[in-house]
């Protein structure tokens, strides 16, 4: 069974960094996309960053374009972890940051299915 924990979550304050990172356990080989998906108060979840399974990582990245240039999502496929840094984060960056896992490829800055959830980790933007 998939499972996927976060970590790395805390506060930080604005144009600040941080790192989240998720492990991946249950399965036998990397064969998944990975995305990042987050939930401010009060909104809709949204997948702001996806990586496809590649055997040497080399897997493209998207963004959604509320991150672009801003976080960077990598993987370590033979750790079965993935990786999303954070940099120049700002105020409405704040929100529980969930990775998912399934399917093989992304769709845009979401994998092209989903499999199962983390439980999330809480990232606070403030001053």
């Amino acid at each position: 069974q998939l499972q996927l924990v976060e970590s790395g979550g805390g506060l930080v304050q604005p144009g600040g960094s941080l790192r989240i990172s998720c492990v991946v356990s249950g399965v036998t080989y990397g064969y998944y996309a990975i995305g990042w998906f987050r939930q401010a108060p009060g909104r809709e979840r949204e997948g702001i960053s996806c990586i496809g399974y590649s055997i040497n990582n080399s897997g493209e990245p998207y963004y959604a374009d509320s991150v672009k240039g801003r976080f960077t999502i990598s993987r370590d496929s033979a750790k079965n972890m993935v990786f999303l840094q954070m940099n120049n984060l700002k105020l409405e960056d704040t929100a529980v940051y969930y990775c998912a896992a399934g399917g093989s490829s992304c769709s845009g800055s979401v994998p092209n299915a989903v499999d199962a959830w983390g439980q999330g980790t809480l990232v606070t933007v403030s001053s």
